[in-house]
């Protein structure tokens, strides 16, 4: 494959479709770290995390001439299909209980900073361990609030998008975020020790 500028996705899966292998390497290696991401915080599971982003690319080789670009975007379609194997992967497993797992957690964690003060004046220990309620608010979230906040807090999708992976109206996501915002603020203040400074901060700041 020779190319002289950046193609994009669709290009790529144009590609890959025709056979070119390393068409697949290069959307594997654009994609593969976002949807990892996704998978794990919505999981909080390495294994899971690792399970299913190999099940996305499995069935993106092997369906990818089913994929219909007038109906959204690749990423939109892959991301959907983490969502869904994600969902089957916590349905099998109810006593499934999400715990921090070494060194995965560090790929996630700028992405879960985006929901905490930069400034904390009580330093580093106390910035590790507003991100890490922060990081058990998300989990204890349901899922179907949890995706929307993991979406578009974390991974920074727009409404329009989100709503294209979860297969759901703007309006929706819009309304589920609202609600999960709350939720995680409740959370949030519940678990603040009493006579200590409040972990959260104002929310348009950690949220916007």
């Amino acid at each position: 494959m020779t190319l002289f500028t950046t193609p994009s996705d669709d290009e790529l899966l144009r590609l890959m479709t025709a056979g070119d292998e390393s068409a697949f390497v290069a959307l594997y290696r654009r994609r593969q770290a976002g949807i990892y991401r996704f998978a794990l915080q919505m999981s909080g599971s390495e294994a899971i995390a690792e399970d299913v982003t190999q099940e996305v690319f499995m069935v993106l080789m092997s369906e990818a001439k089913n994929f219909d670009p007038a109906k959204g975007t690749l990423a939109g379609y892959l991301y959907g299909v983490a969502r869904n194997q994600v969902l089957r992967a916590l349905g099998r497993d109810r006593s499934f209980v999400p715990i921090n797992e070494g060194h995965g957690e560090e790929e996630g964690e700028a992405a879960h900073e985006q929901l905490v003060a930069h400034d904390d004046p009580l330093g580093d220990l106390t910035r590790a361990e507003v991100i890490d309620s922060v990081r058990q608010a998300v989990m204890a979230l349901p899922a179907h609030y949890r995706e929307v906040v993991v979406l578009c807090d974390l991974h920074e999708m727009s409404y329009a998008e989100a709503a294209e992976v979860l297969g759901c109206a703007v309006g929706t996501v819009r309304s589920r975020l609202h609600r999960a915002r709350s939720l995680l603020i409740e959370k949030l203040r519940a678990t603040k020790e009493p006579g200590t400074a409040s972990p959260i901060v104002n929310t348009a700041r950690c949220f916007a």
